[in-house]
């Protein structure tokens, strides 16, 4: 009679869980050893296992989950989540086609679907997913709407925050986090999504009001493998829009623009765009190092913006973050005092002030088109030489190494090449594969492996009038060498280069993705 009875996983019950029964959240689920698995409790870690606990067996980009059930059969969890039977296992099994997705349904479902309660902006794209998040949570909170926020910087409840692990969290920690947001009062919560959030199924269980695409650039394409499944992998957030949700796009961003077909019909499609023909558009009035001013216009009305974040990409995320929360109805003084507010997002082209004679700026660049971003809004307000410390990841998509040189060396006077994260590759080998983006170029170039090194060898050339950029790491304070990460932030260490030279006159940021 085991095929027919209902077990229920609950001797481990968390008191902000929900009982959900498998049956009727996956319907076309089947079942081995019974009818259906009542779950107050689940994880794809098999060490988070407690007594009670379903154990869902995610098939894994290196290590399938499978070979984790003995483990978490042994710390007590009572039941799977599974792609197929697995034979032997003494517990109950649910059988589903997509185990991530199923997953990431029941994540949701155990904190009671904390997205329906919450206003929801998901961001997507290459570039631009922070600084955007930032300037939407800034907007809704001058408009007196309490906002949460999970990215590449921190997670946020609306109260308190905590360094991130991931851009995206796994399914668990993000569902547990916009509860918490419900815990503290909060309204609406921004998130950065992540190809790999995207490709992994960790953000279905949840919907969004309003998706935002900021632009799509190579990246990733060693996990991707080519650029036309990234581009369909971040299409996805289309499909995760609530019932009234509106899908925004960038119109100067052609991937992005030719998407607009794929928007699902029942949907609206919101453009926009300082260069193309777009619904948000923007009129600049002028740019500077320390901000830019513009005319934002939306919905027939138009009013006059500063940012302190600089250059013509930050004003087109202003731009995506004001058509994201125009679904909420905001006033347009409203997003515009939003965007004023928002002062500096961290290590994006956040300047460093020692009281030098030149601008120091650290960002987080590490794609070809972001370095060219940060670079070319530099370079006209760069009365001197402008100097790029930069490298690579290791054991990343190698090829946009010798792009990444191409960018520095199409901007920049002298580019001091180094480590990033080299992480189980030769630093060497990784500065050996962007050497030749500066072929025929006249940038003068100097290679120093150590980074701390690079960043004073940089700081030592700036004279008065130069501008120096150190790019790729940006917030980070660590740097993986070999498997080890050893204290390490871009921002510090400019700091004590410059001490024993200069007097300190605070810091302000301008903001770049």
């Amino acid at each position: 009679m085991a095929d027919v009875m209902t077990t229920s996983v609950s001797h481990y019950r968390r008191p902000d869980t929900f009982a959900i029964s498998l049956r009727r959240l996956l319907p076309g689920a089947s079942f081995v050893g019974c009818a259906d698995v009542t779950v107050v409790d689940a994880t794809e870690k098999s060490y988070d296992c407690q007594p009670g606990s379903l154990f869902a067996v995610v098939p894994g980009s290196n290590v399938d989950g499978s070979r984790f059930v003995g483990d978490a059969l042994q710390r007590g969890a009572s039941a799977l989540l599974v792609s197929r039977p697995i034979a032997g296992a003494t517990v109950p099994q649910c059988v589903v086609r997509n185990v991530r997705r199923a997953y990431a349904e029941l994540c949701s479902a155990l904190v009671g679907q904390p997205f329906r309660r919450l206003g929801m902006i998901g961001v997507t794209g290459t570039n631009g997913k922070t600084t955007t998040t930032w300037l939407i949570r800034s907007i809704l909170q001058a408009a007196a709407k309490k906002t949460g926020l999970l990215g590449t910087v921190e997670y946020h409840d609306g109260d308190t925050s905590s360094n991130s692990a991931l851009t995206t969290p796994d399914s668990r920690s993000l569902n547990r986090w916009l509860a918490r947001m419900i815990s503290c009062r909060a309204t609406h919560a921004a998130l950065e999504v992540s190809s790999h959030a995207l490709d992994q199924d960790r953000v279905a269980g949840i919907q969004f009001d309003a998706g935002v695409l900021t632009n799509i650039t190579p990246d990733h394409l060693d996990y991707h493998r080519h650029f036309e499944s990234y581009i369909s992998t971040k299409a996805r957030i289309m499909s995760l829009l609530k019932a009234s949700g509106r899908m925004v796009l960038n119109a100067d961003d052609r991937p992005s623009a030719e998407l607009i077909s794929r928007v699902p019909t029942d949907k609206m499609c919101v453009t926009y765009g300082i260069d193309a023909p777009a619904d948000v558009t923007a009129k600049i009035v002028q740019e500077k190092t320390d901000g830019s001013r513009f005319v934002l216009r939306m919905r027939g009305e138009e009013i006059e913006v500063f940012t302190s974040l600089m250059g013509r990409h930050n004003i087109s995320n202003c731009l995506a973050a004001a058509a994201a929360v125009a679904q909420f109805n905001l006033p347009l003084e409203k997003i515009a005092e939003g965007i004023e507010h928002l002062t500096e997002v961290p290590g994006r082209l956040q300047r460093i002030e020692m009281g030098q004679p030149f601008e120091v700026f650290v960002d987080y660049a590490h794609t070809e088109d972001a370095l060219s971003r940060i670079l070319s809004a530099l370079k006209p307000l760069t009365a001197g030489r402008l100097i790029c410390v930069f490298g690579a990841g290791g054991d990343r998509d190698k090829s946009k190494r010798p792009l990444m040189g191409r960018a520095a060396a199409k901007f920049a006077d002298l580019a001091v090449i180094t480590s990033d994260n080299p992480r189980t590759e030769s630093p060497q080998s990784i500065i050996d594969q962007i050497l030749p983006g500066f072929a025929e170029s006249s940038c003068q170039t100097h290679i120093e492996i150590d980074r701390e090194q690079a960043i004073s060898v940089a700081l030592k050339q700036a004279v008065a009038g130069d501008c120096v950029v150190i790019a790729g790491k940006g917030h980070e304070t660590e740097q993986i060498l070999g498997t080890t990460r050893n204290p390490f932030d871009d921002r510090e260490i400019v700091r004590t280069c410059l001490a024993p030279l200069y007097s300190p006159v605070g810091t302000s940021a301008a903001n770049s993705d």
